[in-house]
């Protein structure tokens, strides 16, 4: 049940509580565009809409609030539960009676599980990504659940004395006592990390609830909270606990056996979220590992073609579509691909503000959407590859780490930072030229796409001071973003609070944990879901089932990286159905040429959002450090791309705030 939730739990009763929540629920119509619902109850102050994308039982006894067969919970939901049927069993087995069902919805069962079970004991029994909200009626508390890996969103804040929450920072806007105060803080981080961290938001006022963790408000203590500091989640699944107890007991047997073993997991993971669905089904496919897996695995499940979409670029260092092709070919897929023009790809640049509500700058947000779009004109649900590198050690951040750390790890400090700057005495471009020209010559675990950034950023990271400094610069844009933002101070994330991370000896398993828990749900999984629920497209990835990260963290880093390529034992279990010769090729990712866009089409509006004036007196930013790259940039000297694309999707945003 792909869909939109929003409510309130008021601080007092308010007899316009039902607009207040209508009109929360028709900011999210994209979410759910096939209906909508809303469950008041003024006596107490309580609201909750829903807005549905029908996917699983498409009648209305799917239709959302919902209340349990004894009325006391009611609840929203926004996601799906794979496992629903199997739930709903165990369910008729111990506590229910089969003819108590109103339809086959996993809406319906969650209700029935939190009845049997309670709601933090319920929660433990979901397979799926979910963000749900319960009303408790009889204790008169609110319950927001999150799912274990972040998949689909959920906000929360007070706003004038109400506690309010939806799957949106839109939503919010509709509350009469709305003020939406930047956080400055919050802008260190989005040019540190090219997007907002959780629990953090852009506004002063919200919070996101962090990945699987639960948090219960009563109405006794909304008439008294003041700050959203009191309120704190309690974990129910812990990616640290998982990590620690994976790596402490590693799978043993041999190569094949594992190799087997996770086929089989993966195979069952896959054919889980492709039965769970009424409405025409397909799957990203870009042509790399990840996708080309999953794939491969719901083709050979499948009775008929599976529906694959690829997005192609005339740009050969952006584009893998005549890869995914081939692919797409050899498994026996219906494969559609459409070939973008810069100027189709650049007319998405206004909509983005208003699509991720908050800044955020991770430029394959473009691609991202195109693919989104084109995949939703023929199915409602697409399968994706997401969380691949996360648990396989697919980034080429994990090898460089480990080649550094081995190969100049002892070297003085300044002798690596006066070796770095010598690299860079060469431009990008001359790099790529060189490279291109050369390749064959270069060891293949050196193939990488647009390689003259990737020796910038590794000139960048040579003058660390250990290895965590190390990674906290492999994952920054702006290395010092309280130097650039006027009045911010960067606040603590996982990546900085150390007491927070797993306790794992080795360095690249450490890169990997953090980018499970802080790049892939606050980067990744965002972009995937606003960008398809941005066209009504539910899209499911099978690597995050959660009993999947919980295997793939058992599995010993020699069958993830070895001979210095990653995700090894995906390989493995990949060329059963397609070729080496299709798969083995520099990893180019999903990305624009936005280096070049900045100095050609996108120059004028970029220049109009970079003016030294309008960034004084919007006074948020300094403009002296953006205005020497920004003439860096346009003269040739150094590529800063992703530093700019900081800048001007936050400038981009705040015109559309303004609007609000």
């Amino acid at each position: 049940m792909m869909c939109g939730i929003a409510g309130v739990l008021f601080g007092c009763v308010r007899i316009n509580a039902s607009d207040i929540v209508t009109h929360m629920a028709e900011q999210l119509a994209h979410r759910g565009p096939d209906g909508h619902g809303e469950w008041v109850d003024t006596s107490i102050g309580i609201g909750l809409a829903h807005r549905r994308l029908a996917v699983l039982d498409i009648s209305s006894a799917g239709y959302q609030p919902m209340l349990s067969v004894s009325g006391r919970f009611v609840i929203v939901f926004n996601g799906e539960i794979y496992n629903y049927q199997d739930i709903r069993k165990k369910i008729e087995f111990g506590y229910f009676a089969p003819d108590v069902w109103r339809g086959h919805s996993d809406t319906e069962v969650i209700l029935a599980a939190i009845e049997a079970w309670g709601v933090e004991a319920a929660v433990k029994h979901f397979v799926g990504m979910f963000a749900i909200a319960v009303w408790d009626r009889q204790e008169k508390k609110l319950f927001l659940v999150r799912d274990r890996m972040g998949e689909k969103p959920l906000y929360y804040g007070i706003i004038g004395g109400d506690f309010v929450f939806a799957s949106e920072l839109k939503a919010f806007r509709c509350h009469p006592a709305w003020k939406g105060d930047i956080n400055r803080d919050a802008i260190t981080l989005f040019l540190r990390h090219n997007c907002i961290p959780a629990p953090y938001t852009i506004y002063s006022e919200v919070s996101k609830l962090v990945p699987g963790s639960i948090l219960n408000i009563s109405k006794d203590k909304v008439e008294s909270l003041t700050s959203l500091k009191e309120l704190t989640p309690v974990p129910y699944w812990s990616a640290r606990k998982i990590a620690e107890f994976g790596v402490a007991h590693p799978i043993t047997g041999s190569d094949r056996e594992v190799v087997e073993e996770l086929d089989s997991l993966l195979r069952q993971a896959t054919l889980h979220q492709m039965i769970t669905s009424d409405v025409p089904l397909g799957a990203f496919l870009s042509g790399g590992v990840d996708s080309s897996l999953i794939v491969a695995l719901m083709q050979a499940q499948s009775g008929i073609p599976v529906k694959t979409f690829t997005i192609g670029f005339n740009e050969p260092a952006f584009n893998e579509a005549e890869w995914a092709k081939s692919v797409g070919q050899h498994l026996g897929t219906n494969h559609t691909e459409l070939y973008v023009t810069p100027k189709e790809a650049l007319a998405i640049i206004p909509r983005l503000p208003c699509l991720y509500d908050e800044p955020f700058s991770d430029s394959s947000q473009i691609p991202t959407f195109l693919i989104s779009e084109l995949t939703r004109r023929h199915v409602t649900v697409s399968l994706s590859g997401d969380g691949g590198d996360e648990l396989f050690g697919g980034y080429n951040r994990y090898f460089m780490g480990r080649r550094i750390l081995k190969g100049i790890g002892w070297v003085p400090k300044k002798l690596r930072a006066l070796f770095g700057n010598g690299l860079t005495m060469v431009s990008p471009q001359t790099w790529d030229t060189l490279f291109n020209k050369f390749h064959f010559f270069v060891p293949k675990e050196f193939w990488y796409g647009s390689p003259g950034d990737k020796l910038y950023k590794f000139s960048e990271i040579l003058s660390f001071d250990s290895p965590d400094s190390m990674y906290k610069m492999l994952v920054s844009h702006w290395k010092s973003p309280a130097s650039v933002v006027i009045g911010g101070v960067e606040p603590p994330t996982i990546i900085t609070d150390e007491n927070s991370w797993a306790k794992l000896s080795d360095f690249t398993l450490s890169m990997m944990f953090l980018d499970l828990v802080s790049y892939l749900p606050d980067d990744n999984l965002v972009k995937v879901d606003r960008a398809a629920m941005g066209v009504s497209l539910e899209t499911r990835a099978p690597f995050l089932d959660h009993r999947v990260v919980e295997f793939a963290w058992r599995i010993p880093l020699f069958m993830k990286i070895r001979n210095g390529q990653g995700k090894w034992i995906l390989r493995q279990i990949l060329y059963k159905y397609v070729p080496r010769k299709l798969i083995e090729r520099p990893k180019v990712g999903f990305g624009v040429p936005i280096d070049s866009w900045l100095r050609g089409p996108l120059r004028e509006w970029a220049e109009e959002l970079l003016n030294k004036k309008r960034l004084s007196d919007d006074g948020f930013f300094y403009p002296t450090p953006i205005r020497e790259k920004w003439d860096e940039h346009l003269e040739g000297k150094r590529n800063w791309q992703y530093h700019l694309w900081d800048i001007l999707m936050f400038q981009a945003w705040l015109d559309e705030n303004r609007k609000m």
